[in-house]
């Protein structure tokens, strides 16, 4: 297994000094790739990820074209066809939390188009049992 689906909240991190998620990525063990939203999603939270990770908007800028030498971003186009099988996993869960795992609908049709495990720290989806979920701490132990 050397490929991994990296969630927003993961990404997020590589913006931190000295983070576990920058450490893995330039030791190049695996292959990542994320949904191009997760583009979007960092371009929207922008200001917040400055401000937490205590850097400048040119380091911002600096650390997110690093960041895209590590991680291939893939369109929409290329998974959207695995939206009615994660539709039908959704199902499974309660209306509360289903409505909250809408936002990470990209990323598990794209690890189930990928047939990888999808690297994140959300708990609710460890509930279904169609993708692997893995956490940074799962991780570093396959290290």
């Amino acid at each position: 297994m050397n490929q991994l689906v990296v969630d927003t909240n993961i990404l997020i991190t590589f913006f931190w000094k000295n983070s576990t998620f920058s450490q893995i990525l330039k030791e190049n063990k695996f292959e990542l790739f994320s949904p191009e939203y997760a583009l979007t999603e960092l371009k929207k939270h922008e200001e917040e990820i400055i401000k937490k990770a205590n850097i400048t908007k040119n380091l911002f800028d600096k650390k997110r074209e690093e960041f895209l030498e590590y991680i291939e971003f893939i369109s929409l186009e290329m998974y959207s066809g695995e939206f009615k099988i994660i539709q039908q996993i959704l199902k499974d869960y309660r209306k509360n939390e289903e409505e909250q795992l809408i936002e990470d609908i990209d990323f598990l049709a794209l690890a189930l188009k990928l047939n990888c495990p999808l690297w994140s720290h959300d708990k609710l989806l460890k509930k279904q049992e169609k993708i692997i979920i893995l956490t940074t701490k799962d991780i570093i132990e396959l290290i």
